[in-house]
């Protein structure tokens, strides 16, 4: 752009290949990093309302999106009924054996509880759309703090902090990895009718570096055999490419790029979480029968 005589051009923004506000997302990316360590750290429980809250706006997002297609979640009772799951269930895990409650009681109890708390939010809409709205909260509820609640269950069982960063630090190879050989070599579209740009090669490069990360840090940080770090990775780069392509079905349907902009260069919450939503509940797993302890 050409300034007008004597007024000063703007700065362009530098933009990122996706067409992102690059410094925003840095800045953004090194303080949602920074905090996910210093809560690990020293504040379990600040890493758990981190949680919280990032799911918490997840649902208000899909609710939002799902209101372009005519289906109307209850927000609301599923809002509060995500703080009561993540938080109830973390906390009856951190007391397990202590109390009468066991963590999957509490789990159910509170998962139960939003459902009736939606359908029932919904009956004074009357019979027109039931439903369909009804659908949405229950996709919504499913989605989102049921396989939310697994990342407190990790942080909440034996080497907790050491377990979730292994995940989270597999979740991030697996990105890196899938990026950087998609970007440079990619050339095979792996699913063009959901998502264009995956390609087998960065499959493969997301399998590369998760596996690379995994691997030394099951051994160093869990002290498991090399075959689980392997097994976590492959896991995880499985079910994380699915929550990939899950988010990206949900945005094709509605008719959006990004979930909001509530996190300036990367989107919405849920375009942070999708990946590690699905890969929570499968990295447990893992977790529960190969490292209990």
């Amino acid at each position: 752009m050409v300034a007008e005589q004597g007024v000063p051009a703007e700065p362009a923004v530098r933009k990122s290949r996706a067409g992102r506000d690059l410094p925003a997302a840095i800045l953004v990316g090194l303080g949602l990093a920074a905090t996910v360590v210093l809560t690990l750290v020293y504040w379990h429980w600040g890493f758990v309302l981190l949680v919280t809250a990032m799911l918490t706006l997840g649902t208000v997002e899909l609710h939002d999106a799902l209101k372009r297609i005519g289906m109307n979640s209850a927000v609301w009772p599923i809002g509060a009924g995500t703080i009561a799951v993540i938080c109830g269930s973390y906390a009856a895990a951190t007391q397990e054996g202590q109390t009468a409650l066991p963590w999957h009681s509490v789990l159910l109890g509170f998962l139960g509880a939003t459902v009736l708390a939606a359908l029932i939010w919904r009956m004074p809409g009357g019979a027109a759309g039931y439903v369909k709205d009804a659908a949405a909260s229950l996709f919504t509820i499913g989605y989102i703090p049921l396989l939310g609640s697994f990342a407190g269950l990790i942080l909440a069982s034996p080497h907790g902090s050491a377990k979730m960063a292994t995940i989270l630090l597999v979740v991030m190879g697996t990105d890196t990895g899938g990026f950087a050989i998609g970007a440079r070599w990619g050339k095979t579209p792996m699913a063009p009718q959901i998502s264009p740009k995956k390609t087998w090669e960065g499959l493969a490069g997301s399998f590369g570096l998760a596996t690379a990360v995994a691997i030394p840090l099951t051994v160093w940080w869990l002290g498991a055999a090399w075959w689980v770090g392997l097994l976590l990775a492959v896991c995880i780069v499985l079910a994380g490419t699915c929550g990939d392509l899950i988010e990206s079905l949900i945005k094709r349907d509605v008719g959006i790029k990004d979930m909001s902009s509530f996190l300036p260069g990367h989107g919405g919450a849920m375009d942070r979480l999708d990946s590690i939503l699905v890969a929570s509940p499968v990295a447990w797993l893992i977790l529960y029968l190969l490292i209990p302890n």
